[in-house]
């Protein structure tokens, strides 16, 4: 849990909280239908912290306030005050899981030289296996076309 949340900040909605400099954060930001609420939970080892954007009565925020955007701004500055002499640290991963540099498209392994793998965290027993079929993502001049999937075709 702690890698995927770390993901949302590294590489997805709560993104803006990089500015504070740390490798240490995870979290998750939420918007209910309507953008009635919004708000961001996000932690680190030392502490855990959630903002959170509504009315009492209902109302929407407006247009296009999500977590990301309405919420997670006060989060990153109340954590950038609350964290100010605190050390970055890590969670020690569980026994029993392995990383593997995978496809992003596929889930299976990345072939040698891809230019947009990422690392992903498996159970030891679950780790792919078989690289990923094609070789589109080689640099320029080591490979040819992907094959088609069913999802593609459909």
């Amino acid at each position: 849990m702690h890698s995927l949340l770390g993901d949302v900040v590294r590489y997805g909605t709560g993104r803006r909280a990089l500015q504070l400099g740390r490798r240490d954060l995870a979290g998750k930001t939420g918007t209910t239908n309507d953008q009635r609420d919004a708000w961001f939970n996000g932690f680190n080892t030392a502490l855990a912290a959630s903002a959170w954007v509504g009315f009492d009565d209902f109302s929407p925020l407006g247009n296009r306030e999500t977590g990301g955007r309405a919420a997670l701004p006060i989060w990153i500055e109340f954590m950038r005050g609350a964290l100010d002499g605190v050390p970055e640290s890590t969670l020690a991963e569980p026994p029993g899981l392995v990383r593997a540099r995978i496809d992003p498209e596929t889930g299976q392994l990345a072939v040698a030289g891809q230019r947009d793998a990422i690392f992903e965290l498996f159970r030891s027993e679950q780790r792919p296996d078989e690289p990923a079929g094609g070789t589109a993502n080689l640099p320029a001049g080591q490979g040819g076309e992907r094959p088609v999937t069913p999802e593609q075709i459909f």
